[in-house]
């Protein structure tokens, strides 16, 4: 039965010339461009439709990259290797293509750009540039194995086909309902490509026992901040949940997170609380704390702190040392969390295919000619806001040029 499957992939009808697996964010660019090439492209897809999580991507309005985005803001054992795809292929590139297909779009905040409609434009649109180019896809395309002799064998719940070339653009493990799975790292590890440790990035704190009570009382106030962990900083809104904390500042810093870790939170950024207390101190000396914090955080989140942490009275009851205790307090708010919400809510996967056995230049693996690995599998991670998505453009963009 061996031999029969090989006869049968290596006919010219069963051969291509680029086979990608993953018809995400990446494969789909790597598809666009291999197919300019003139190369015969096939796109497998185990899942039943092209760029699941481009459409959930940004609210439904696809956040499809950032202006701003510079090697400078993705992390990585090895900061330099992004380097390469992310300046040979920049966001103007894909604004671009959006612009080619007159697909609207705006600038909501800090350069992010989403689309004025559904994000489905920009699946449809990548699909019409793959078709355009003689594209193939396959979807419900569930592989049993994968094989190098003289050519990349790919078996299947299918007839099996092969290639000259494999890349390999299944993402990460972040959210498996979009039929996220470890199948990169399999395949990286068969090869004897090593793999960074992999983690849920963009993803909301938890917390247990006790403390959980304080959280879920304030579920759904949020409260700009600057959040501080691993020497690296992000000013955003935080959120408070049933579960713990989230929001864009929470989001950002997780993917810095590890197990113990502390996070700082400084709740009125580029404000002098102490100086300021001082102030209504002698100003409204009867005026009780909660009044005069109320004015500056929510008031829900002052009256939990004033029940769990501080004193609430009148102003000219606090001595110095207290208005700098509760200075410290909310310039300095440090939580520990239990964990993450896993992969389940996480936005990425940070960590992935070790990116030292990688051609920067090509995203080829160094040690097996041929195989290629892009995206969200590979160890670059990018903030929240379009970043991830502008790695997946670049990524796919370089492999396609050699695939």
């Amino acid at each position: 039965m061996q031999n029969i499957h090989s006869d049968q992939a290596g006919s010219p009808a069963n051969h291509y010339d680029v086979i990608i697996i993953g018809a995400g964010a990446a494969g789909l660019i790597c598809a666009i461009e291999a197919g300019k090439r003139g190369r015969k492209v096939l796109m497998l897809e185990h899942t039943d439709q092209v760029g699941k999580k481009i459409r959930i991507s940004g609210g439904g309005r696809c956040n499809f990259t950032n202006i701003h985005a510079t090697p400078d803001d993705y992390q990585s054992r090895n900061k330099l290797f992004c380097v390469s795809a992310l300046t040979r292929y920049t966001p103007q590139h894909f604004i671009a293509l959006v612009d080619k297909h007159k697909i609207a779009w705006h600038e909501k905040k800090l350069g992010q750009l989403f689309c004025d409609g559904p994000a489905q434009q920009i699946v449809n649109m990548l699909v019409s540039e793959c078709e355009a180019v003689g594209v193939t896809i396959r979807l419900n395309y569930d592989i049993s194995s994968v094989k190098e002799d003289a050519n990349f064998l790919v078996e299947s719940n299918q007839q099996p086909v092969t290639s000259d070339s494999l890349v390999i653009a299944t993402g990460g493990l972040s959210i498996p309902k979009m039929g996220a799975t470890g199948f990169a790292y399999e395949i990286a590890s068969q090869f004897g490509i090593s793999v960074t440790q992999t983690n849920p990035g963009l993803v909301p704190f938890v917390f247990n026992g006790q403390e959980i009570e304080f959280y879920k009382r304030l579920a759904g106030v949020s409260i700009p901040c600057t959040a501080t962990c691993s020497g690296v900083t992000f000013a955003e809104n935080m959120l408070f949940t049933h579960k713990g904390v989230s929001g864009p500042a929470i989001l950002q810093i997780s993917s810095h997170w590890k197990n113990n870790n502390k996070v700082h939170l400084d709740l009125l950024p580029d404000f002098n609380l102490l100086s300021h207390l001082k102030d209504q101190q002698t100003a409204r000396p009867k005026v009780e704390l909660a009044t005069v914090l109320s004015a500056l955080l929510p008031a829900n989140f002052v009256k939990a702190m004033c029940e769990k942490t501080f004193t609430n009275q009148p102003m000219n009851r606090f001595s110095l040392k207290d208005l700098t205790g509760i200075t410290n307090t909310l310039k300095d708010w440090t939580i520990q969390p239990d964990g993450t919400e896993g992969y389940r809510t996480a936005e990425v996967t940070t960590g992935g295919v070790d990116t030292k056995d990688i051609s920067s230049k090509t995203m080829c693996a160094l040690k097996v000619q041929g195989l290629f690995f892009i995206g969200e599998a590979v160890d670059v991670t990018g903030p929240l806001g379009g970043y991830n998505f502008q790695w997946a453009w670049a990524s796919g963009y370089c492999a396609g040029q050699y695939a």
